[in-house]
């Protein structure tokens, strides 16, 4: 469409007015606007509410900068350097479990071993506590958020699910399920957030927290977001275990599904790519070892930056969130080199569609092709920053882009040192949901390396 209508298209859907943006210059100017009014989320995401309420995906306005200035410090240096430790582990428990697979011959999908992997690793992180997914062969809990974003994914893309009412009355055995599941992982999100107030409470009385090893911000070793949550207070109160469901789940369902998506295409492009392969197994053996028995550091990953281009390469094919929606909530003005100045009206619906700016020749030579050399270079034709912005961009952009970067970043060089990746099995094919995947899914081989 971007090819035949141009980079800025317009439709009217009934009373709906929706424009649709392959444009960097109109994205940027959209997406890093300080204006309050442009922030608010495409009604789209109201769907979620059910499961994720007023968690900082969905949020607006004062409550959204409140939850935002708590969070922020989560993702500090000296924190996210303690999260590496359960990156390191979980990371190990992947590659055993894969290494049943890695018979070279047999095409397998590698989703669900990453998805488990991500699960853990978030579960972890974010709630201080293990689901292990990856070691049971069935988890309520990740079985709930996975069920939950299969079936969100599918109300997205249709229109009449989209509406509740309509929704209720076609589908009652749906709507069911969905209340089912989503009380499945409210429950246990509640019980974790129990448990982890009553062992704090406790701790303070004990006044342990002397003897506990702190950071340079008075933090607790590995502390999760969920204590930084129940230690936070607006306007002078505690959030309340609501406020923090919120947001653990929240957390929950955006730390693993797109982190998930992203390793999932990066190790199908791997797998067809034998001389990007061979560059990054050079890289990782030089900069981690072969003694796969040592743990590795933050400053170790830092230092993987011939990776760091494979992951932004394909991140620039493959976005895991292709679109990002905004509802204007004010007269919008902007400036543009071709079209000039003009003014689109509050009410309006936005479209970013990430995916078509990153694959826009106009701005990438050969934008099909996955080129990690080509970041390097930072090969741009236009000055617009936002040609590449696969966590979005401006107030609003990814909180947790530097974790997810140093999650991929450890459990692809954990796999690509163990196993040579293989093209076999079915090529990609991508479809948009609530985040991008491939109805195919994601098939290679594996064959356990020698090294």
């Amino acid at each position: 469409m971007t090819a035949e209508f141009g980079a800025l298209q317009k439709a009217w859907l009934l009373n709906r007015l929706l424009i649709v943006s392959t444009d960097c210059e109109f994205n940027e100017q959209l997406l890093m606007s300080q204006e309050p009014n442009n922030f608010v989320k495409h009604q789209l995401y109201k769907l979620l509410i059910p499961w994720l309420g007023n968690g900082l995906l969905l949020s607006n306005g004062k409550l959204w900068h409140q939850r935002r200035k708590i969070i922020t410090p989560t993702f500090h240096f000296g924190i996210l350097e303690q999260f590496v430790e359960v990156f390191d582990q979980q990371s190990n428990i992947c590659v055993q479990r894969l290494a049943e697979q890695a018979d070279g011959k047999t095409a397998f999908d590698v989703h669900s071993y990453v998805c488990a992997a991500a699960l853990d690793i978030i579960a972890e992180t974010a709630m201080g506590t293990k689901i292990y997914a990856q070691q049971a062969k069935r988890t309520p809990y990740a079985d709930a958020v996975n069920e939950c974003t299969a079936l969100m994914a599918e109300r997205f893309m249709s229109v009449y699910q989209q509406h509740d009412l309509l929704f209720n009355l076609i589908h009652p055995l749906r709507r069911r399920r969905q209340n089912k599941i989503i009380s499945i992982m409210h429950e246990f999100t509640r019980n974790v957030i129990e448990q982890r107030r009553n062992a704090l409470e406790a701790q303070q009385q004990q006044q342990q927290q002397q003897i506990a090893h702190t950071d340079d911000l008075g933090c607790k070793r590995r502390m999760a977001l969920l204590d930084v949550l129940l230690q936070a207070r607006v306007e002078g109160r505690p959030l309340n275990n609501e406020e923090i469901r919120e947001e653990v789940d929240t957390f929950m369902f955006e730390g693993h599904d797109t982190t998930t998506s992203a390793l999932s295409f990066c190790l199908w492009l791997i797998s067809r790519h034998a001389e990007v392969q061979a560059k990054l197994l050079a890289e990782v053996l030089q900069v981690l070892g072969e003694d796969r028995s040592c743990a590795v550091s933050m400053r170790q990953l830092n230092e993987l930056k011939y990776m760091e281009c494979v992951i932004k390469e394909s991140l620039r094919l493959y976005p895991p969130v292709p679109i990002v929606g905004r509802n204007l909530q004010a007269d919008f003005k902007y400036t543009h080199s071709k079209y000039g100045a003009g003014v689109i009206p509050a009410g309006t619906e936005v479209l970013i569609a990430l995916i078509g700016t990153h694959c826009n020749p106009q701005y990438y030579q050969e934008p099909e092709l996955f080129k990690p050399e080509r970041q390097e270079t930072n090969e741009r034709s236009s000055s617009y920053s936002l040609i590449y912005s696969p966590f979005s961009a401006g107030p609003r952009n990814c909180i947790g882009q530097k974790f997810a970067q140093l999650e991929m970043k450890m459990l692809l060089a954990k796999l690509v040192r163990e196993f040579e990746l293989l093209p076999l099995g079915a090529n990609l094919e991508p479809v948009i949901n609530i985040v991008l995947r491939s109805e195919t899914g994601y098939q290679l081989g594996m064959r356990k390396r020698n090294v």
